[in-house]
C-alpha cells in the first residue's frame, strides 16, 4: 500500500468528484468549436505527411558525361522542307558538333495542316568533318553498321529505303548531279522541324536557315537565291532534356512569332542561358538529369545592309551551377509530434476561453441580482 500511495502522489491529472464539476453550453460550444479545429488541422497533417516536401539547393556543376539533348518542334510557316537546313556548331563558330541526331522535317501546307500522302523527310544535320578514307562515301545516317559505304546515289537511296526515311536529294553529295530544284517552290509550303540532337555538354548553337548550308574558308553559308524571306515560325517545344512542370525547363513552348508586311531578309536570335538541373523523386533512387534555361529574343533587320544571314538561331551556354529539386517524406515521428502539439495546444487554449467565458457569465449574474447592471 505504500508503494500505491507514493505512486498517487506522482498523478499529475487527478480526477475531479462528479458532484464537484459544472457543466455549462459555453463549454459545451467551445468543446465542439476546438474538437472541430483539431480534427481540421489534423487532416491538414496528414495531407502535408503524405505529400513530399521539395527542397532546393544550388551547388556547383561536377557531373561528367552527360551529352546534352536538345528537343525541338519549330514549325517555319513560309518555306518548303527542301529549302531549310539544320545545323549546329559550337562556341568558335567555324567548326561543327558531331552530334547524335534523330530529326523529322514534316511538309505543311501554307495553312499549317500536314499534306497528305507524304512521308517525314530525315533530316541531316550538318557535323564535323570526317577523318575516314574519302573512298568510303557517307550514307548521311543511314548506314547499318561503322563499314556500310555509300559510293553513289543509288547506294544512299538503298540505305534510305531500308531505314523507311524520305531523302533530300539537294543534300546528298552523290545525288547533286541527278537533281535539280527550282527556287520558286520554296515559299508554296510550310514544313515542321521535329525532333532531338544529343551534342557535348559545351557552349554552341544551332539554327534552322533557307538554302543548303557548306562551309568556305571557315565561314558558314547559305546558298539560297532569294534575299527577302518571310521567317514566321511556331516554336511549338523547346528543351534541353527531360520536362519538369514546376521548373522553367520548356519556357519558349507555344511562342508564335509572325512575320508582318512584305517579305524580307530577317534573323532571329534567340540567346539561351542554360543551367543544370537534377530531379530527384521520393523513395526513387534514379535521379532525372535536365536543364531550366532563360532566354533573350533579338530581331535584326538585315534589308539595311546589316550584317548577317537570315533564320532562325538558338546560341546558349550552360551555367557551372546546377540547381537540385529533391523530394523528402517527412518522418512519422515528426507527424507524431506535429499531432500531439495540435491537440495539446488547442485544448489548453481552449480551456482558457471557457474559464474566461464561465467567469465572465458568472459576473455578469453577480451583477445583475444586486442591480449593479446599468
Amino acid at each position: 500500500m505504500k508503494i500505491a500511495d507514493a505512486l498517487r502522489r506522482l498523478d499529475a491529472y487527478p480526477r475531479t468528484l462528479e458532484d464537484f464539476s459544472v457543466r455549462t453550453v459555453s463549454g459545451a460550444a467551445v468543446t465542439l468549436i476546438s474538437s472541430s479545429i483539431v480534427l481540421i488541422l489534423i487532416i491538414l497533417e496528414f495531407w502535408a505527411y503524405v505529400t513530399p516536401h521539395l527542397t532546393e539547393e544550388l551547388f556547383v556543376d561536377t557531373t561528367r558525361g552527360h551529352k546534352l539533348r536538345i528537343n525541338l518542334d519549330i514549325t517555319m510557316h513560309n518555306l518548303a522542307c527542301n529549302y531549310l537546313s539544320l545545323d549546329a556548331m559550337d562556341s568558335s563558330g567555324d567548326q561543327h558538333l558531331r552530334v547524335d541526331h534523330n530529326v523529322f522535317k514534316h511538309r505543311l501546307d501554307l495553312q499549317g495542316n500536314p499534306l497528305k500522302k507524304t512521308e517525314p523527310i530525315k533530316e541531316i544535320v550538318v557535323v564535323s568533318p570526317s577523318n575516314k578514307n574519302n573512298s568510303c562515301g557517307s550514307c548521311y545516317g543511314a548506314e547499318y553498321n561503322s563499314t556500310h559505304c555509300c559510293n553513289n546515289c543509288e547506294a544512299v537511296l538503298d540505305a534510305y529505303r531500308t531505314k523507311k526515311w524520305n531523302v533530300q536529294l539537294d543534300k546528298i553529295e552523290q545525288c547533286k548531279d541527278q537533281y535539280k530544284r527550282s527556287d520558286l517552290d520554296a515559299f508554296k509550303e510550310g514544313c515542321r522541324i521535329q525532333g532531338h540532337l544529343e551534342v557535348n555538354r559545351m557552349a554552341g548553337s544551332f539554327h534552322i536557315a533557307p538554302g543548303s548550308s557548306f562551309s568556305l574558308r571557315q565561314f558558314h553559308i547559305h546558298d539560297f537565291q532569294f534575299a527577302d524571306v518571310k521567317l514566321s515560325h511556331t516554336i511549338n517545344h523547346l528543351s534541353f532534356g527531360d520536362k519538369i512542370e514546376f521548373a522553367k525547363t520548356h519556357p519558349l513552348d507555344g511562342l508564335e512569332v509572325i512575320s508582318e508586311g512584305d517579305p524580307k531578309s530577317e534573323m532571329y536570335n534567340y540567346y539561351l542561358k542554360i543551367v543544370p538541373t537534377v530531379y530527384v523523386k521520393a523513395n526513387d533512387g534514379a535521379p532525372t538529369y535536365t536543364n531550366q534555361f532563360s532566354v533573350t529574343r533579338y530581331k535584326k533587320d538585315l534589308s539595311n545592309k546589316e550584317r548577317g544571314m537570315p533564320g532562325v538561331f538558338f546560341s546558349y551556354e550552360l551555367s557551372p551551377l546546377m540547381v537540385k529539386y529533391e523530394e523528402k517524406q517527412r518522418s512519422f515521428g515528426h507527424f507524431a509530434t506535429n499531432c500531439c502539439s495540435i491537440i495539446g495546444g488547442v485544448f489548453t487554449v481552449a480551456g482558457i476561453v471557457a474559464v474566461f467565458l464561465n467567469n465572465s457569465w458568472e459576473a455578469l449574474q453577480r451583477k445583475l441580482e444586486i442591480g449593479k447592471l446599468s
